[in-house]
């Protein structure tokens, strides 16, 4: 009789063993739901060097304000304007480096930058600026029948030449879009890149893609979307 009565105690135990670890599991996993729900970026990195490490600054404070921004320059686009920092205030835009004659990946990006000016063609807050690293041959001429050639929408897609000098202190010293870390290079080394940038409406580096790459240009435009939203 004892020992059916120990019997008994003991199936009693393991049960409320059973129960106890049941409940606790499913405790764990209404927490981590709970986390993944709340852990949510609520913007979008900045960057200010060619490490491209995120720092996390939250927008009009004033760090922020000091954070590394794009200089101003100027520069002259397909239709032979002069394009400047101006052109692009208050608006976000995209930009790239790539040259006319190019064979090889040019085609690609240009190919990817077609289509997000498709996605944010009827939407004047977003502009597309391509830089060209040839602009001894990319002449103002060169680049309007490129632009024709590629279904560039004038004033929504800047395709711009200028001082070699300029467009490569800008790619390098500023935009980043090199990812040879640690080594230095001169204005006579061809600057030639697949990146894509975005910079927001206050001239901040907040997003680099491959342009050559399907997903990272879908992440783009889902970033493009989520600056649009932080911004309002």
């Amino acid at each position: 009789m004892k020992l059916l009565l120990e019997i008994k105690n003991y199936r009693i135990l393991l049960l409320f063993l059973f129960v106890i670890t049941i409940s606790c599991k499913k405790q764990i996993k209404k927490e981590n739901i709970k986390v993944v729900e709340t852990s949510r970026v609520d913007y979008l990195p900045f960057y200010k060097d060619e490490s491209f490490t995120p720092h996390w600054l939250i927008p009009g404070t004033e760090e922020e304000s000091s954070f590394h921004k794009i200089p101003d320059f100027k520069l002259l686009n397909q239709l032979g304007d002069t394009i400047s920092q101006n052109t692009f205030e208050n608006k976000i835009y995209i930009t790239d480096f790539f040259f006319t004659t190019c064979p090889g990946i040019c085609l690609k990006m240009t190919s990817n930058m077609a289509k997000i000016q498709e996605e944010f063609k009827n939407d004047n807050e977003i502009l597309l600026l391509s830089h060209s690293v040839m602009p001894n041959t990319d002449t103002v001429t060169a680049l309007k029948t490129y632009a024709t050639n590629n279904n560039v929408i004038d004033n929504k897609w800047h395709l711009v030449t200028g001082d070699r000098t300029e467009i490569y202190s800008l790619g390098r010293d500023h935009y980043f879009v090199e990812s040879d870390l640690g080594e230095v290079k001169s204005i006579d080394d061809f600057l030639h890149t697949e990146n894509f940038l975005l910079i927001d409406k206050s001239k901040h580096i907040r997003g680099i893609y491959n342009g050559l790459n399907r997903a990272s240009m879908a992440q783009l435009i889902t970033d493009v979307k989520a600056l649009k939203k932080e911004i309002d």
